[in-house]
């Protein structure tokens, strides 16, 4: 069988449906065990952290760019599920000399959408992707459509600060939920000095879970530069996967506008 990844590469799986698959990105981990791959799922990243059962037994095989080569070989792998921006393009071009790797490249909720559905294609899953597909634009069809949408800052790192900027899934989802994203003109996480803060109008600063484990003591940081916008610790988790987590997603969202109201 041959498929297509969203690199635009020809994937081949001599052995279809395969039935040891190697995935080297948490959020498209969680999508295979949400769509019953639980036996075909012989190893993970060590930041494959849903679902928690897989975690504890699955064989982790390194971090997303930093993977364990001869470990992956030792697997025989007749899959290997990746992403270009959380994966080492040089680790991948090692794999993809002895296996077939299908890779993802995602910059919006549609692309989130597509990679589902190849991915359910490519597992043999393909009812229950195009179900969940279904599933997730029904739940953002709900999200609210409000005429005055708050200004937002989303940091994603510590010392040196870097927020999210266009051409990113994190801003996709900004967008998605009701929020201008600050610095949607710049390219993908540009580095910010915070004094540069003073000169934005800024209604809330979200200091994401993740990749950076920002906590409520870092929100000290930032009251100094920015008094007038309300800063929050936001689950990075729930704007940044693109996978099955996105179930949440919603829910989250219009949870989080409602936090926000109240502080005004």
């Amino acid at each position: 069988m041959i498929f297509q990844d969203q690199l635009k590469r020809k994937v081949h799986l001599s052995n279809w449906p395969p039935q040891r698959i190697i995935s080297l990105v948490p959020s498209q981990t969680e999508l295979l065990h949400y769509l019953g791959l639980e036996d075909q799922v012989i190893g993970i990243t060590k930041f494959c952290i849903h679902p928690d059962q897989w975690f504890r037994q699955k064989t982790r095989i390194g971090g997303t760019k930093q993977l364990k080569i001869d470990l992956i070989r030792d697997l025989k792998p007749d899959l290997i599920i990746g992403n270009k921006e959380e994966n080492d393009k040089s680790q991948i071009n090692t794999l993809s000399n002895d296996f077939p790797v299908w890779m993802s490249d995602i910059y919006t909720l549609s692309d989130a959408y597509k990679m589902i559905k190849e991915v359910g294609k490519m597992v043999n899953s393909e009812n229950k992707a195009q179900s969940l597909v279904r599933e997730l634009q029904s739940s953002f069809s709900q999200l609210p459509d409000t005429n005055k949408k708050a200004r937002v800052a989303y940091f994603i790192w510590r010392k040196p600060y870097m927020a999210v900027g266009q051409n990113t899934f994190i801003h996709d989802m900004i967008q998605k939920a009701g929020y201008i994203n600050v610095f949607e003109k710049e390219t993908r996480y540009p580095e910010i000095q915070l004094e540069d803060l003073k000169t934005q109008n800024i209604d809330y600063i979200f200091l994401s879970t993740e990749p950076y484990p920002f906590q409520s003591q870092h929100i000290a940081d930032f009251k100094p530069f920015c008094q007038q916008a309300v800063i929050k610790i936001v689950d990075g988790e729930l704007f940044s996967w693109y996978g099955s987590r996105l179930l949440k997603s919603v829910v989250y969202f219009n949870k989080l506008r409602e936090e926000l109201f109240k502080e005004i």
